[in-house]
């Protein structure tokens, strides 16, 4: 993830669940020489907005990166030791630093900033030498949320991104820009884009200074650049999808080849295309992988990204920008699996409530070694995305193909709210969470089910965060699946509104209503209201150290469940945070999970699996 280019050095980050989750800073030379810059216990992860992203720059060989434990910033380069070049903060992760820019002479960093003070959190613009520990500078301030702060070349100009609760970054944004004192500070700044419900996306300065953007005036994300007069001139406008969710910072869909001209890449049917901006429009790279990440890095004639395809795992690639040919660089695993294991995404539309269509990726069982006995129809298992602003994608899982192999078949959703269809599909989702992506994950089973492609009385759905919201309300409020299975997934709204982070404490605005006029509809709209109702077996899993989601929340959905005597299974984890990162832990989830589903739909898994320990259940049929 987070592919950054200096000069002939092309540096990522990569997360190594077998070093305790640890992310390390990765470099390969001009010469293929690819080390790690960063020695452990080094930790190159940023806590502002909790999701973080941006947690480490380059330029001409020095590496700044926020390191997890302090949360300060650090120095590195050419086999140095990493040195603080902040000061250490009042209280431990007290102030906490992301999307990190060093300024183009090599001298100063830019950077936004979370303090958090007692129950005060802050956010603001900072700039500090990179030379030494010093305080930072406050540049900008004001403002609930900043991000992407970006110098022009000649280091005159600051282009930046602010928004205020309860709007969040795909509602509504404003892109701002100011001069560039002599002494760091910023000039009289002024509104170029943007507004309550334009959100504007990735500000870069292009070639020639000018300042470029995605922006969604017309419902679709799409490029823009701004003129030296003032005006804005759309680069090919079409009705596709150029910008991606800011859930983490220093995400980009576009940048320059050497030759100056832009390369992007846009969202069709769910895949990520690759195109080059030519005199007489966008020009596709064909060949390119189907997933292309959430940073793209050019240099030269090639692009940089952590890509996936169907038979690729997240792996970071240098693409051709004129044939299409691809280097893989650094797969994301060394695990090589047959292709006769590997089941293909299909991208599947299907109706919905309201007469709408959602969408899909479909994913048969594969197994080359295995037939399914003459006439029996395989199991679903209904993903759920997280977000719930987000995204399926089709590249190679691992994770998926663990079911695909196993026999299940396996349908993503990209229900209504997800991104790359467009603002009204992304918006559909507003004032309707709980109802919408519940109707479309439902709908895509039953549309699966009734063209005969899966077995209707087995059917699981499971899901992650926001996905787990959805999971738990598919089981309370429609009667469908046989099974469920909820990682760190939300219970109850209104204990979400109250204990969450900044970041996401006003999203529920947008996706239920505001609080608390709406709070009889957040009551409404919690599956841990309706919990009474949850009929079939559930698993639930938890990290317990989750700021985001707390396990307060799974652990009243499960004490529901042994009240109304529903089979059930809870699996915590401790040091496990919001997603488990450490390889045991994604290990012993995936497991249970498959042991559970067993035992729930009488089958008995062919692999040597630790049971877990379920609740309640008497009646559940033995395995065959």
């Amino acid at each position: 993830m987070e592919v950054r280019v200096d000069g002939d050095t092309v540096y990522w980050l990569e997360l190594r669940p077998s070093e305790g989750g640890r992310y390390v800073v990765c470099r390969r030379d001009a010469g293929g020489n690819i080390a790690d810059a960063l020695p452990p216990p080094w930790n190159a992860r940023t806590l502002v907005h909790e999701y973080g992203g941006g947690s480490y720059a380059v330029r001409d060989g020095v590496v700044l990166f926020t390191h997890f434990d302090d949360q300060c910033v650090y120095r590195t380069g050419g086999g140095a030791e990493p040195f603080p070049v902040t000061p250490e903060p009042p209280a431990p992760r007290s102030h906490r630093y992301a999307d990190l820019e060093i300024s183009h002479d090599g001298s100063t960093v830019w950077a936004v900033r979370e303090r958090h003070e007692g129950d005060e959190v802050v956010n603001e613009l900072v700039s500090f030498p990179i030379t030494e520990s010093s305080p930072p500078e406050v540049r900008e301030a004001g403002r609930d949320f900043y991000s992407s702060p970006r110098l022009r070349a000649d280091g005159q100009r600051l282009a930046w991104l602010a928004w205020d609760a309860p709007a969040m970054p795909w509602d509504g944004t404003e892109l701002w820009e100011a001069p560039v004192r002599p002494d760091g500070s910023l000039g009289p700044a002024r509104q170029v884009a943007g507004g309550p419900a334009e959100a504007v996306y990735q500000p870069e300065w292009g070639p020639g200074g000018l300042l470029h953007f995605v922006s969604d005036p017309t419902g679709w994300w799409n490029l823009y650049r701004r003129e030296p007069d003032g005006s804005v001139t759309a680069l090919a406008p079409a009705e596709r999808e150029f910008g991606l969710p800011a859930w983490v910072f220093a995400s980009s869909t576009y940048g320059w080849l050497g030759d100056g001209r832009l390369i992007c890449m846009f969202k069709e049917r769910g895949f990520d295309r690759l195109a080059v901006l030519e005199e007489n429009g966008l020009r596709v790279v064909e060949g390119s992988p189907r997933h292309l990440g959430y940073r793209l890095a050019a240099a030269g004639s090639r692009v940089w990204a952590v890509a996936g395809d169907a038979d690729l795992p997240a792996s970071v690639v240098a693409i051709d920008s004129v044939t299409g040919d691809v280097e893989v660089v650094r797969r994301g695993t060394t695990l090589e699996v047959d292709a006769g294991y590997l089941s293909r995404p299909e991208p599947i539309e299907f109706p919905t409530a309201g007469g709408e269509v959602a969408h899909a990726f479909f994913y048969p069982p594969t197994n080359r070694d295995v037939m399914a006995p003459a006439g029996e129809l395989p199991p679903l298992l209904v993903l759920s995305h997280g977000g719930p602003t987000s995204a399926a994608t089709p590249e190679l899982d691992f994770g998926y193909a663990f079911w695909t192999s196993r026999g299940f078949a396996v349908v993503d959703v990209n229900y209504r709210g997800s991104t790359g269809y467009g603002r009204a599909y992304r918006d559909a989702l507003q004032g309707n969470w709980g109802v919408a992506d519940v109707d479309d994950c439902v709908n895509a089973a039953l549309h699966l089910a009734a063209a005969g492609r899966v077995d209707p009385d087995r059917m699981a759905i499971r899901g992650g965060s926001a996905g787990g919201y959805t999971t738990l309300g598919a089981l309370a409020w429609r009667d469908v699946f046989g099974a469920g299975a909820s990682y760190f997934g939300v219970g109850d709204l209104t204990t979400f509104v109250h204990h969450t982070h900044k970041f996401e404490a006003r999203y529920l605005d947008g996706l239920v209503g505001p609080w608390p006029e709406a709070a009889d509809l957040y009551a409404e709209r919690s599956p841990l209201s309706a919990a009474d109702q949850i009929s079939c077996p559930v698993l639930v899993l938890q990290g317990l150290e989750d700021a985001i989601v707390p396990p307060a929340q799974a652990e009243a959905i499960v004490a529901a469940l042994d009240r109304n005597r529903v089979p059930h299974a809870y699996v915590a984890f401790e040091g496990e945070q919001h997603g488990f990162r450490r390889a045991e832990n994604q290990v012993r989830a995936r497991e249970a999970e498959l042991w559970f589903y067993g035992r729930v739909f009488g089958f008995q898994p062919a692999d040597a699996l630790e049971p877990v320990p379920v609740a309640h259940a008497e009646g559940l049929p033995e395995p065959r």
